[in-house]
C-alpha cells in the first residue's frame, strides 16, 4: 500500500482529531484536512457531564492545545458540516461549497441526542446534553433552577442528576426501566446507584414512560407522564441515549448494521475502497467478540483514531482493545472494562456493596467478560489483564484470591 498523498477526516471530535495527531506522530507529512461541525476546537466529552457541570472548571478537556493544527499542518476546519460524499470521484462535498479529494477518507461523525417523539418534543428550553455549549448553558440554568426533571436513567442522566443534586436543585429522575443503568449493569449493582442517588436526595419515577411535555412558546414547564400524573419543572433534560450520525455514510452507500452504525471490519475498513469508519459510529467486527460490536466511550474514540492512524499508513492491523469508561458520581467513582451481557451473565463481587465499595465481575461459561471497580483503586492494571484475557477463574477465586495472581 503506496502512502497516501491526502488524508480527509469527516468529524473533528475525539476520535477524528485524535487519528490526525497521530498521524503526525507516526511521520505522516503530507496533507490532512479535519472538518468539523462544531465551532470549537476538538474536546472530549466526559468533562461536560462531569466537573464543568460541576462547575468545577470551565473548560473541558480539549483533544489538543490551541496552536497544535497550526503547528502541525493539519488544515483544520471547524464550524463546517460534510454533506456529501462522492466514493467513485474520492470526493467530499461540505456545506462551504467545498469539494475535498481524498486518497484515503476516516468517517469519524459520532453521535447526537436521541429526541422523545412525544407531544411537546419540541418545545423551546428542552435541554440534552452532548456539546459543550450544551454544557454550559445547561449549568447555567440549573443553578438557578428549583426543580429539575431528567428524563433518562442511564450515565448522562445519573450523572447529570449528581451535578443538579450538588447545585441544590430538586431532581427527579424518570424513566421506562426499573432501576438506573439497568441494562449495563444488571438489578443488583443498579441498586447501588439508585440507592446512592435516593440518599442524596433524588426522586425517582421508574417504570414509567413519558407522555409529553408541557409549555408553551416560553418554554417547557414540565412532563407529563403516561400515568397522568405532571412534574413541574424549571429545568427539562432529555437524556435518552445517542444516535450515531450516519446520514453522510448512508447518503454514500456504505452498509449499516443492526444498530444503525457504519459496517466495519476488524481493521476499521470499511466495503468502500480507502474509507474506515472510527468512534461511535464503527460497527467493527470485533475479533475478541466474534461479532459486530459498536462502542459509544470516550476510550472507544481514543483508542480507535490513535489504531486507525496505522492502518490508514498499512499495517492493516485489527482493532483489539476491550471498551473502557469511568463515571464520577458524588462520592462514588468507577470504571468499567469489558462488554458483559448481565441477563445471563453470573455476577460475582468481591466487597461491600451497601458500602460502595467492591468490584463486580460478570462471568460466562467460567471466563471474564468484565469487570467494575467502585471506589476502588489498587487493582487496575489486573481487571484490565482479567477482561483482555478472558481468565478462566472461578466465583471463589475472585472473591478471595490475590486479583494479580489470576491475571
Amino acid at each position: 500500500m503506496s502512502e497516501p498523498r491526502k488524508i480527509v477526516i469527516v468529524g473533528a471530535g475525539l476520535a477524528g482529531a485524535t487519528a490526525a495527531g497521530t498521524l503526525r506522530e507516526r511521520g505522516y507529512a503530507r496533507e490532512i484536512l479535519l472538518l468539523g461541525t462544531d465551532t470549537h476546537r476538538p474536546y472530549e466529552l466526559p468533562p461536560l457531564s462531569k466537573g464543568l457541570l460541576m462547575g468545577n472548571t470551565d473548560e473541558p478537556d480539549w483533544v489538543h492545545d490551541a496552536g497544535f493544527y497550526e503547528e502541525k499542518d493539519i488544515a483544520f476546519r471547524s464550524g463546517v458540516t460534510a454533506t456529501r460524499i462522492e466514493l467513485g470521484s474520492r470526493l467530499v462535498h461540505d456545506d462551504a461549497g467545498g469539494e475535498h479529494r481524498f486518497d484515503r477518507l476516516v468517517l469519524a461523525t459520532g453521535s447526537e441526542p436521541r429526541s422523545l417523539p412525544v407531544p411537546g418534543g419540541d418545545l423551546p428550553g428542552l435541554r440534552t446534553l452532548r456539546t459543550l455549549d450544551d454544557a454550559l448553558a445547561l449549568r447555567s440554568a440549573v443553578k438557578d433552577a428549583g426543580r429539575v426533571v431528567i428524563v433518562g436513567a442511564g450515565w448522562i442522566g445519573t450523572e447529570a442528576a449528581a451535578a443538579a443534586r450538588e447545585h441544590g436543585a430538586e431532581v427527579t429522575v424518570v424513566d421506562q426501566v426499573g432501576s438506573p443503568l439497568l441494562a449495563v449493569l444488571g438489578e443488583q449493582v443498579s441498586g447501588v446507584f439508585k440507592d446512592l442517588h435516593t440518599a442524596h436526595g433524588v426522586n425517582w419515577r421508574l417504570g414509567e414512560g413519558v407522555a409529553g411535555f408541557t409549555g408553551g412558546p416560553d418554554g417547557v414547564t414540565g412532563v407529563r407522564l403516561q400515568s397522568g400524573d405532571e412534574l413541574p419543572a424549571d429545568v427539562v433534560l432529555v437524556a435518552v441515549g445517542a444516535a450515531p450520525r450516519v446520514g453522510l455514510a448512508h447518503a454514500a452507500g456504505l452498509e449499516l448494521s443492526d444498530d444503525g452504525g457504519v459496517c466495519a471490519d476488524a481493521g476499521l475498513r470499511t466495503a468502500a475502497p480507502d474509507v474506515y469508519a472510527i468512534g461511535d459510529i464503527a460497527a467493527q467486527f470485533h475479533p475478541r467478540y466474534g461479532k459486530r460490536v459498536r462502542v459509544e466511550h470516550w476510550s472507544n474514540a481514543k483508542w480507535q483514531g490513535e489504531h486507525v492512524a496505522g492502518n490508514l499508513l498499512g499495517e492493516n492491523e485489527p482493532y483489539l482493545k476491550s471498551p473502557y469508561f469511568f463515571s464520577d458520581q458524588y462520592d462514588l467513582g468507577c470504571e468499567y472494562r469489558g462488554l458483559a451481557d448481565p441477563e445471563t451473565d453470573q455476577l460475582v463481587v468481591r466487597g461491600d456493596l451497601a458500602a460502595r465499595d467492591f468490584t463486580a465481575f460478570w462471568l460466562r461459561d467460567g471466563q471474564v467478560t468484565a469487570a467494575m471497580n467502585v471506589n476502588q483503586w489498587d487493582d487496575g492494571d489486573a481487571l484490565k489483564a482479567l477482561v483482555e484475557g478472558r481468565a478462566t477463574v472461578t466465583a471463589e477465586q475472585l472473591k478471595t484470591a490475590e486479583l494479580k495472581s489470576l491475571a
